[in-house]
């Protein structure tokens, strides 16, 4: 089976100089999104028509196995498949796609392949209250497909017809070939429809067989930054749905979103608002707070994120409390129980079970062990201005407030450190450890007055 998708187009009406079909659609590009769905059929051969946008859009998707032909001129979606037949095998059939329908399911695809087995010409139609600028579908009187006339060329009779073209076919390749062959561009615009084939297929006595979607989300294109924002929504809204089936509690579906894969254990809440990108997995009882941004973390069973935090790269260790406005950034690991608190950042480090930072913390490039209180306004000066050193706090530990460990540097197990200290030094375990001006207090000084003004 081949797949050919059509991505040659402008999009005017986007007024970006980023090709349309390289518009992100949560958080991936809308010709991935069918890319991805087509391979899902596991077709011999996928080919890609591109036009406007040049080498950027192949380039995107380099070191995928993918065919690519540019279409240069653009003189229609028929002539778009004829650059690709070429390049695509002659037996079995062809699947033609469009670079920017990127909501269309597998199984509406596998439903129209299954069609196109039989030697039928299979067509993805659509019922529309509204379907100016569409193609519309004609039948005879028993029903049968007989054509598709556009919009600029139906008359007033045929525009009232609301089933339309998507544009979506399967058809046998070999019969594809003949006929995309035939097509003249004797049309109001001057183009190759690729729709004209219908005709062709009736004329040669080929069944003409539409399947007509229920849902009609599925064939929207994306031609403008509001179409984009619509779909977008739609597409979450149905990410949401799929979650809340499986079980996983969603305070608003509507305030969600997810730009990429989440995976979710039983009994997960999410708050309003929370974003989720790249690959993020919540385990058993995991709550995610209001206003969240995760990407590439793991969040493990029974952790609790408070709102406002934004975490990369990271795993959450078993019942631990993060924020809230936490910062965690990558290279960040926490084992069981570790609470971080309100306006904390973490970088590149690993907490062990029972560790506290609860406030106004910085801990960067260390390894923190079990049991450990890290104090207010504590910070590990991890960068000399050209590298990077490790701080290691070793387990029982009590840092006072304000404290700064600058790294290289080793603070041994059960030791303390009072509040204030500047270490540059290993602090020994078991004892107390401090650097810290003797308090002094100056009799008979006075606070400077500002001179009256003249």
């Amino acid at each position: 089976m081949n797949i050919i998708i059509l991505a040659a187009g402008q999009g005017k009406r986007m007024y970006s100089a980023l090709p349309k079909v390289l518009h992100k659609l949560a958080g991936k590009t809308l010709l991935a999104h069918v890319i991805d769905t087509a391979q899902t059929l596991s077709p011999s051969k996928v080919c890609v028509v591109y036009g406007h946008g040049g080498e950027a859009v192949p380039k995107a998707f380099a070191g995928r196995h993918l065919g690519w032909v540019r279409q240069e001129p653009q003189l229609g979606t028929g002539h778009a498949v004829q650059q690709a037949l070429p390049y695509v095998d002659r037996d079995g059939i062809t699947l033609i796609l469009y670079g920017d329908v990127p909501l269309v399911t597998s199984m509406t695809m596998q439903a129209l392949t299954a069609i196109a087995k039989r030697g039928s010409l299979a067509l993805l139609t659509v019922q529309l209250a509204d379907p100016t600028g569409y193609g519309r579908i004609l039948r005879s009187a028993s029903g049968a497909v007989q054509a598709i006339v556009e919009h600029k060329d139906a008359t007033d009779a045929q525009r009232a017809v609301q089933e339309v073209n998507t544009g979506i076919m399967a058809v046998p390749t070999d019969k594809l070939a003949k006929w995309v062959a035939a097509l003249s561009d004797h049309n109001a615009q001057k183009e190759y429809y690729l729709t004209d084939i219908v005709a062709n297929a009736v004329a040669d006595g080929v069944a003409v067989e539409p399947h007509v979607l229920t849902d009609a989300w599925e064939s929207l294109g994306v031609n403008s930054q509001v179409q984009l924002a619509e779909v977008e929504r739609i597409h979450q809204r149905n990410t949401a749905r799929a979650l809340l089936e499986q079980g996983v509690a969603l305070a608003d579906p509507a305030r969600f979103d997810v730009r990429g894969e989440l995976s979710c254990g039983r009994d997960v809440f999410i708050d309003v608002n929370c974003v989720f990108e790249g690959t993020v997995r919540l385990g058993d009882n995991a709550t995610v707070g209001a206003h969240c941004v995760l990407k590439n973390v793991t969040v493990e069973a029974g952790a609790r994120i408070e709102p406002f935090c934004h975490m990369e790269d990271a795993v959450i260790g078993p019942a631990s409390r993060v924020g809230p406005y936490a910062r965690i950034r990558p290279g960040t690991v926490t084992a069981e129980d570790v609470h971080i608190g309100n306006f904390v950042e973490v970088k590149n480090s690993r907490i062990a079970a029972h560790s506290k930072a609860n406030h106004l913390a910085y801990v960067g490039d260390t390894t923190v062990g079990s049991n450990v209180n890290i104090g207010a306004g504590t910070i590990t000066c991890n960068y000399d201005g050209a590298n990077k050193h490790r701080t290691v706090i070793e387990d029982d530990v009590f840092i006072g407030s304000d404290t700064q460990l600058v790294a290289p540097v080793t603070v041994k197990r059960g030791a303390t450190l009072g509040a204030g200290t500047t270490l540059t030094r290993d602090a020994p375990a078991g004892q107390l450890t401090l650097s810290r001006a003797r308090q002094v207090t100056i009799e008979d000084w006075q606070r400077p007055v500002k001179k009256p003004k003249t």
